[in-house]
């Protein structure tokens, strides 16, 4: 296969926003809750299907990569409209040199389990070298950037704080601007939408790689509008492109988009565990399971110890809109779950009702409280994990001392109204 290798003079822009793609939206609204987004294409109740931002690059915008010897960032969910994966489609590509691989947590397939070391591996269907950002380092280094000239990003994030892949573009994207090197997202749905903004935002003393930045718990944001928003108000500095998506708007989730869903990592099997990822995970930073290990991890949480009829009686009674509550026993396993490996569990199943006025993080405050009044005893914090996930000690404290939940969620409210400004001037879609 002819490549060309001849190095394009740049053009030092700042951030192009390529819009060659219409930015034209289906019209359908959010549909029925509890739904699997599709396993292949054909966008839900026959409106105009998604193109996320690799099908806009190869369509329109080829003169981004064209002739550059190119890196990407990307793991099993990089794939284009029809479910090819991105790297294939680069690598293939007769006008693109595709010259190395760099995967996130989770490894270049998505297999590995949370938290697991990532090394450096050989890509087999191409020969090229797969650089780990989840193993000796987390931001690409000189080494591994060493001929590149320009550096693409192609992973579906969750919309929730914590997910660790935006924190990997968010590094990439700095050692790329170190670098001299062109940064350029291929944006991707935020899968459980994009109007809702809940939670509480990060105070930046709890930074981690599973908040790096104040965010809130959901940030309602995509990729690229999150890649725009580290560049302007966070300072990471980048010459950076967005190439958007086609045919999406704030209100539509994964399930309206007609794209193929892919887990993003193995403990998010489908939308209904993406809805609730924003409150549940937070049970993460107790000794109470998520569910790690089942087909529904992160839709319901337990312990054996736990009275699930009493806890899910208490949550139906609270007045949460959107969401159900079912008494449920289940089996966490290992490598999913450390907590109670094979052992039944007995706590609560949540099912959406209604996604527009659904608030995983208001839901998961008051499980938390009924669920910590109910286990006495029992209850473990992980102190420094759970501080780490709220993103600061007020929630914790706040429900060893027995503050309302209610009370708790109504101090977010200034934090999220700072947060407004910045997000609407990095907003992409509408």
């Amino acid at each position: 296969m002819e490549r060309q290798s001849a190095r394009r003079v740049r053009r030092r822009t700042g951030v192009l926003l390529v819009l060659g793609a219409a930015l034209a939206a289906a019209g359908a609204a959010l549909a029925g809750p509890g739904r699997q987004a599709p396993a292949g294409g054909g966008a839900a109740g026959g409106t105009q299907a998604t193109r996320p931002g690799i099908d806009i690059l190869l369509a329109d915008s080829l003169h981004l990569v064209a002739g550059r010897r190119v890196g990407l960032v990307t793991n099993h969910t990089g794939i284009s409209a029809d479910g090819t994966p991105s790297i294939d489609l680069l690598y293939g590509h007769p006008e693109i040199e595709l010259v190395a691989l760099f995967s996130p947590e989770h490894g270049i397939r998505g297999t590995a389990a949370p938290g697991e070391r990532i090394d450096d591996t050989v890509d087999a269907a191409t020969g090229l070298p797969v650089y780990s950002l989840y193993g000796a380092t987390r931001r690409p280094t000189p080494a591994m950037l060493a001929g590149i000239e320009v550096l693409l990003f192609d992973i579906q994030d969750i919309g929730a704080r914590y997910y660790t892949y935006v924190y990997t573009m968010a590094y990439a994207m700095e050692a790329a601007g170190e670098a001299g090197i062109p940064f350029v997202v291929l944006d991707r749905p935020n899968p459980i939408g994009g109007e809702l903004v809940q939670g509480n935002v990060l105070d930046p003393a709890f930074a981690s790689f599973v908040g790096l930045y104040p965010l809130p718990m959901r940030h309602g944001m995509t990729p690229g509008e999150l890649a725009r928003l580290f560049r302007d108000h966070f300072g990471v500095e980048a010459e950076l492109t967005v190439v958007p998506m086609a045919n999406w708007r704030r209100g539509m989730d994964f399930a309206d988009t007609g794209l193929p869903w892919r887990p993003p990592s193995p403990n998010l099997p489908d939308l209904e565990s993406a809805y609730h990822y924003p409150g549940t995970c937070l049970f993460e930073g107790t000794n109470l399971s998520v569910g790690r290990g089942t087909a529904r991890a992160f839709q319901w949480v337990g312990a054996p110890w736990l009275d699930g009829e009493r806890l899910a009686a208490l949550l139906s009674g609270a007045g949460l809109p959107g969401v159900r509550f079912h008494p449920a026993r289940f089996v966490p396993e290992d490598p999913g779950d450390a907590k109670f490996d094979r052992t039944e569990v007995r706590g609560v199943r949540l099912e959406v009702t209604d996604p527009e006025s659904y608030d995983p993080t208001r839901t998961a405050v008051a499980m938390l409280v009924e669920a910590r009044r109910l286990a006495g005893g029992e209850w473990e914090w992980n102190t420094a994990h759970f501080d780490r996930l709220a993103g600061s000690t007020g929630l914790r404290e706040g429900i060893e001392a027995g503050v309302a939940p209610d009370a708790l969620v109504a101090e977010w409210s200034a934090a999220l109204e700072g947060f407004a400004g910045p997000r609407e001037r990095s907003l992409i879609y509408r």
